[in-house]
């Protein structure tokens, strides 16, 4: 039997999660010291229990800095987030120690998905106002008019527009336009949902180094050759109906959603962010739906999360639906994200390569 190892798992990860690490094995012997409580580890235990630890195992709550891994000392060989993102993690400190980092990406692609028709369904519906009505006992009383509450469809379907009583009418069905600012697996997932409401025509930005100052004016889109087109940032906001935000935060796209973006886009358009909260510049996206330069937003994630509090500017706005980043929210998912963290962490600690790991060569200072 080999030494035994000391791991520290920060949070409860749940029974098969942990099964995978407490299976007996020949080639292993580990010895787990467990945050078990329902709230973010002490910093404090964390500090001493990580003390000669050979593996950690966190989530988005615990920061992994020079601090926590000086604690740690030479020993620790791996670090395993339940968690896609990393900004709580130093790369550079993990680097230059030579730890291994696993993340768990992937495993929430359809919840992400799901939970981005979801939102894009809510604001779009009107359906923050709408619960509200209800839930303030305000309905008994609450006017009955032909477009109270009214929202936008995603799909016009066989909905007669005022062309169709026109003599020249062909009954030609205009069809809407989802755009994504981001087309990697959770973009191509909402998209491939979004094919049964009838939304066939998509744009889609890969730019994400751009911005606005960058490009020309928007251009029409061409959907004569392709139903979906890759177009400029400028032409993504000015003709999308409906505009997923699920790029990747980095210096480059800080606020890419910004006044300038948001003033192109169509007063019927509605903007779904499920990706970071930095992308959007929180203010200007208040604004513009106070101004009516765009009908409603979706929102999983905000700039300064969790720190959003009831004199938020989005929360002012009645047609901001905003949850709290709950886009990996399913059993099934957080199931997955953590047997995944699981498994990282044990290869990593067996010389394995891990299932899912992030390369850190370009923080080694040479």
């Amino acid at each position: 039997m080999s030494p035994t190892q000391k791991v520290v798992i920060a949070r409860d990860i749940g029974e098969q999660a942990l099964s995978i690490l407490q299976l007996e094995r020949a080639d292993i012997s580990l010895h787990l010291q467990i945050w078990s409580e329902n709230v973010p580890a002490d910093r404090a235990w964390l500090l001493r229990q990580v003390q000669g630890a050979t593996g950690l195992l966190v989530t988005l709550s615990e920061k992994v800095d020079e601090e926590l891994l000086d604690a740690a000392g030479p020993s620790l060989k791996v670090v395993s987030t339940m968690s896609v993102g990393h900004d709580h993690i130093s790369l550079p400190a993990l680097a230059q120690r030579g730890i291994k980092l696993g993340y768990t990406p992937d495993v929430l692609t359809e919840a992400v998905a799901d939970l981005c028709i979801m939102l894009a369904l809510m604001a779009s519906r009107n359906a923050g106002v709408s619960m509200k009505v209800v839930q303030e006992g305000e309905w008994p009383n609450y006017p009955w008019g032909p477009f109270a509450l009214c929202g936008h469809q995603l799909s016009l379907g066989t909905i007669p527009t005022p062309t169709d009583f026109s003599p020249s009418s062909d009954f030609h069905k205009p069809s809407k336009v989802a755009g994504f600012l981001g087309f990697g697996r959770i973009a191509q997932a909402t998209a491939l949902r979004l094919s049964a409401f009838g939304l066939s025509h998509i744009l889609y930005s890969n730019s994400s180094s751009a911005s606005l100052s960058d490009e020309s004016k928007p251009s029409k889109p061409d959907f004569t050759t392709s139903a979906r087109c890759c177009v400029s940032i400028a032409t993504l906001a000015a003709h999308s109906d409906i505009l997923f935000v699920l790029a990747p935060q980095t210096p480059a796209t800080y606020h890419i959603v910004s006044t300038d973006f948001l003033r192109l886009m169509k007063p019927s358009a509605v903007l779904v962010n499920a990706a970071r909260g930095g992308l959007l510049d929180s203010d200007a996206l208040a604004k513009a739906l106070k101004e009516g330069q765009i009908f409603a937003a979706g929102l999983d994630v905000v700039e300064g999360e969790p720190n959003v509090t009831k004199d938020h500017p989005l929360l002012q706005e009645p047609r901001c639906i905003i949850l709290p980043h709950i886009g990996s929210a399913t059993v099934e998912t957080r199931v997955g994200m953590a047997c995944l963290a699981a498994r990282n962490l044990l290869n990593g600690l067996l010389g394995e390569p891990l299932g899912a790991t992030i390369d850190l060569e370009r923080y080694r200072v040479q």
